[in-house]
């Protein structure tokens, strides 16, 4: 279920969230980046993706495996997550802010909780009733979207065609914006240029005073995917931020006795 390496200690640990339909792979040359630093790093899958593909999506199964991904890595971690896992990150985060040093949110700057979430789950309802369930369509749009080697990183976890129906109805259960206003980590919400779901980014940025913005030249939905070495120079550096808060925070409290 999970894409692992610890080949470090002393930094501050990494989980990492996919997007809808695909899997713990989309993360691969994340992962290769952050071994190549020393850090821990854990990515996982979702209900209703990759090697959990056979389970119903929910957004409570969602967060109890983050919450197991975080035990996992030491009990507090960064949160790296695009679109859902971006999605979900933000709402963890809100709900155990203890365990979250610091989140990266990409591709997951529009309020799931819209109307256009609606006729998504309708599309996705009937995209579901074809004959091959989607997966011309899906192959259609990897094929177009996707450098060569991105396509083939998402296509080894497989892509989770059956999951949407249960996935939009749950996330439209979700409210973003009133989980951003609880959090106070750092946050990077990392988009795109040409994101479909950076519609509300300054909304985002008001209701979450310690988030700041990055915007990726030419880069579209899949932005770690699309523009890996951009993604990762962003959350190389809000990592190393993060290393320096907590050495700071160490060194500022009292010694024992």
């Amino acid at each position: 279920m999970t894409s692992r390496d610890t080949h470090g200690a002393g930094a501050v640990p990494v989980v990492l969230l996919h997007g809808a339909r695909v899997s713990r792979t989309m993360w691969g040359t994340q992962l290769e980046a952050l071994r190549r630093t020393g850090r821990e790093a854990l990515a996982i899958d979702l209900p209703g993706h990759g090697r959990r593909a056979g389970e119903t999506f929910t957004v409570e199964g969602s967060l109890e495996a983050i919450d197991d991904a975080v035990d996992a890595v030491g009990g507090r971690a960064c949160l790296v997550g695009l679109s859902l896992g971006g999605f979900l990150g933000i709402t963890y985060t809100a709900r155990r802010p203890e365990r979250v040093v610091g989140l990266v949110a990409a591709g997951c700057s529009t309020d799931p909780g819209n109307p256009l979430t609606d006729a998504w789950r309708l599309a996705a309802g009937m995209i579901g009733r074809l004959p091959d369930r989607g997966e011309w369509l899906n192959q259609a749009l990897v094929d177009r979207a996707l450098p060569t080697e991105g396509a083939k990183m998402l296509a080894e976890g497989g892509f989770a065609l059956d999951v949407m129906v249960d996935l939009l109805t749950q996330m439209r259960t979700v409210r973003t914006l009133d989980d951003l206003r609880r959090i106070h980590c750092p946050v990077w919400l990392v988009n795109g240029r040409w994101d479909h779901f950076r519609t509300q980014e300054r909304r985002f940025l008001r209701a979450c005073p310690s988030a700041r913005l990055v915007v990726v030249p030419g880069a579209t939905h899949l932005v770690s995917v699309v523009r890996p070495v951009a993604f990762n120079r962003v959350m190389l550096g809000a990592l190393d931020e993060l290393d320096r808060l907590e050495r700071a925070d160490r060194a500022a409290q009292p010694a024992p006795g």
